[in-house]
């Protein structure tokens, strides 16, 4: 009995010498570190590239209207131009919406921080203020895109603001004057 006790405890011993397997150790704890990372960064990369895309599709959409290609801009032209330039929103003319104020420059009232997003709701959403101004008036246009998180439950995913549907929202604020063109 005694010797079943020994040659247990000597391999128990010689297992617990071995060094095989010490590199898999080291990949079950290094691997989840550096893919979480490699998400991170591509989540943040698509993040940033959308904006980008989304105030270049506005601001070439305003430059249009500035230079009177749009001569009379309403909600459904802006939403399909700033759609056609960003390109890469997906879904862009169901997740955008846009709205559309005029300040006086001579008594100017900030706006407010908070922009509207769409509704992912069945109830549909109340109409948002778009008054496409008349001459020689500053017209700030901002517009909201929705985009849903890669990793719902990853570090950035929960981090960011939510908005409808648990969607992220993209806001970009351009502004012009209408000019005379008659």
């Amino acid at each position: 009995m005694m010797e079943l006790f020994n040659q247990a405890a000597s391999r128990a011993h010689r297992f617990a010498r071995k060094e095989d397997g010490s590199s898999t150790l080291d990949f079950v704890f290094v691997f989840p570190v550096a893919f979480m990372m490699f998400i991170m960064a591509y989540e943040v990369g698509m993040l940033s590239t959308r904006h980008v895309m989304l105030e270049r599709g506005l601001d070439q959409t305003v430059r249009e209207v500035r230079i009177g290609r749009i001569l009379t801009p309403t909600h459904d032209i802006l939403k399909d131009k700033i759609c056609e330039y960003a390109g890469i929103i997906p879904d862009c003319t169901n997740n955008l919406r846009l709205e559309m104020l005029n300040n006086d420059l001579r008594a100017w009232t900030p706006m407010s921080d908070s922009v509207q997003c769409v509704h992912r709701a069945p109830p549909p959403p109340p109409v948002v203020t778009f008054n496409h101004g008349l001459n020689n008036e500053l017209m700030v246009l901002r517009a909201c895109a929705l985009f849903d998180p890669m990793v719902p439950l990853g570090v950035i995913g929960t981090s960011i603001p939510k908005e409808s549907g648990g969607a992220y929202g993209l806001v970009a604020t351009s502004s012009y004057v209408m000019e005379p063109f008659q």
